[in-house]
């Protein structure tokens, strides 16, 4: 633990919204079978799209833990747009470095986090222009279909 400055072993040590959250509208997780790193993360999100609750678990490392709980700090309070733009070097700039060799773990915070926000947006009800845009590909397909039994006859 002697390559971790002092704001990485105070997220390790007392790490902020930990645990998993009841009813999330969104979870991402990720995880890198190298290290043995998992990550998921819970998130909440009020009707004009703020993080309004995010809560991690992790399995991993000092610096995995540490990089869930300060991207949860991060996240918490801001619209899934600027969430969304949180980027890994943010991430270590907050915990003030990671040693080289542990920076994929802001990586898969980012990830998590950025799953999050999508597994959200998959579950959104979808908009009317969507469900139009796929009924024409369903009937051409259904004509294509009609036009070669046709030719076989």
């Amino acid at each position: 633990m002697n390559d971790y400055n002092k704001k990485v072993l105070k997220y390790f040590l007392n790490p902020k919204n930990r645990g998993k959250i009841k009813n999330p509208d969104g979870v991402g997780m990720v995880g890198n079978p190298v290290c043995g790193d998992l990550m998921k993360i819970y998130i909440k999100v009020s009707k004009d799209e703020i993080i309004k609750d995010i809560g991690f678990e992790t399995l991993g490392c000092v610096a995995a833990v540490a990089s869930s709980s300060i991207t949860t700090e991060m996240a918490k309070g801001k619209t899934l747009k600027q969430a969304m733009k949180i980027k890994k070097d943010d991430i270590v700039k907050e915990l003030k470095g990671l040693p080289k060799e542990k920076i994929h773990c802001s990586v898969l915070a980012n990830q998590a986090l950025k799953k999050a926000i999508e597994d959200y947006y998959s579950k959104l009800p979808t908009s009317s222009t969507a469900s139009t845009k796929s009924t024409p590909t369903k009937s051409s397909s259904t004509k294509t279909t009609a036009t070669i039994r046709r030719r076989s006859n």
